[in-house]
């Protein structure tokens, strides 16, 4: 933020607001990758919104590949979600953060194995929130009406699977036109 004169949406800061709008019992359960909950950034973010909070995080690494086969709707994604996700059950939470950008794609999944009595938030949707109302502020938020928007994409591995997997879960159209592979390490 110090270094760009452009302004920041952090996903975490947007997810962790969210999840202490909606929890009633202040029992927040956080999934995400091994590096997202050993970093324990959610907690974090959590405590320091409201200090009265408690945090149970779990890693579900299994969930990015079984998303990225395809296998969204499929008994293996039950059974690992039910194995990851059984141990947060003990807890008694009633809030749970999608802390991974793959994770709302098997968003029913969770949602059955967690019960209807757990909310999910996806901090990607709340980001997409803050942002929307940012360039309402600043007067550039595309008029899909009046102006076609125009979709570009950078990856830095597998410009292929990507495009396979996002034009299966975005809707629009990704193609080569479109996506632009890019080197990570020059930023």
């Amino acid at each position: 933020q110090k270094e760009i004169e452009i302004p920041i949406i952090g996903v975490i800061e947007a997810g962790a607001k969210t999840a202490c709008e909606v929890t009633e019992t202040k029992h927040i359960g956080v999934i995400g990758t091994e590096g997202t909950v050993k970093s324990r950034i959610y907690t974090q973010c959590l405590t320091k919104l409201d200090p009265e909070i408690t945090v149970v995080s779990k890693a579900c690494p299994l969930f990015v590949p079984l998303v990225e086969e395809g296998l969204v709707e499929d008994r293996i994604t039950d059974d690992i979600a039910s194995r990851y996700l059984g141990e947060l059950k003990d807890y008694d939470i009633d809030t749970l953060i999608l802390g991974c950008t793959h994770y709302p794609l098997i968003r029913n999944t969770i949602a059955r194995t967690m019960g209807e009595q757990v909310k999910l938030v996806n901090p990607a949707y709340e980001t997409t929130k803050s942002l929307k109302k940012l360039l309402l502020e600043k007067g550039m938020l595309c008029n899909e009406r009046t102006k076609e928007p125009v979709y570009e994409y950078y990856v830095s591995d597998a410009v292929e699977r990507f495009i396979a997997f996002a034009d299966g879960v975005l809707p629009c159209n990704v193609s080569e036109e479109n996506v632009k592979s890019i080197d990570i390490e020059a930023f």
